[in-house]
């Protein structure tokens, strides 16, 4: 077989078998990495790197390295799952940077921060004074959690005494301009009526692309963009 073909079919198997890895480990790694997480993403893509380019490797040993690489953090996630002592041994916990409005060097150094970068996570924030911070933390997996002071917070309906319906998250009900019969289903709605509902907003079901229905019975429509400024086409002359 010549070279090529075998590195097609070895770089395919590889790609299956990482898809099969990504599904078993979950989508938290794809999300919130610990350190030791980044460390085993890195080295089983360059396994897999590897495996594929180089045909004088074999691909049994290779993919039974890339089995270890991936058992090791699965039984670590479980493992985490059930013990407490055990977790913060392998993910860390997060170190507080900010306190009562008083930056903690001693914790910054720690963890080897420097104020230029504190300054710079804290406007990733939409926070541009440390006077308006309460508290702030690093977490195990990087990121930086913030909690501004009272008088710093959005005004909320029950800091002055309004109360809210309670609202669940929007539906989609067409995508792709195809109808989502289950969506619908979840919505109350069959296909007569979601019809009936995008006409009465003056277009018809050919012209959108998206459409999304609240949980108060509001749709909302996103139309092909070949239709944005044409509103009213002649249908039944295409």
């Amino acid at each position: 077989m010549p070279d090529i073909f075998r590195t097609i079919i070895r770089s395919i198997l590889l790609i299956l078998g990482l898809f099969i890895i990504t599904k078993l480990l979950g989508k938290k790694q794809l999300s919130s990495l610990s350190f030791f997480e980044y460390i085993v993403g890195i080295t089983v893509g360059d396994i897999a790197g590897t495996l594929a380019m180089d045909p004088d490797l074999s691909l049994r040993d290779g993919i039974a390295s890339l089995v270890v690489w991936s058992f090791v953090p699965l039984a670590i996630s479980t493992i985490s799952l059930r013990s407490r002592a055990f977790r913060k041994i392998v993910e860390g916990k997060s170190t507080t940077f900010i306190e009562n409005g008083n930056i903690l060097e001693k914790n910054m150094r720690k963890e080897k921060y420097s104020i230029d970068e504190l300054l710079e996570q804290l406007r990733k924030k939409s926070v541009f004074k440390v006077a308006d911070v309460e508290f702030a933390s690093l977490d195990s997996n990087g990121e930086l959690s913030v909690l501004l002071k009272k008088a710093k917070q959005p005004l909320k309906y029950e800091d002055i005494g309004i109360k809210v319906e309670a609202e669940s998250a929007s539906v989609s009900v067409m995508m792709d301009g195809k109808f989502i019969e289950e969506n619908l289903r979840q919505a109350g709605l069959n296909r007569v009526e979601l019809i009936a509902k995008i006409q009465a907003k003056g277009y018809q079901p050919q012209q959108v692309f998206y459409a999304e229905m609240d949980s108060r019975g509001n749709l909302s429509v996103d139309l092909y963009d070949e239709f944005i400024f044409c509103p009213f086409p002649d249908f039944d002359s295409v």
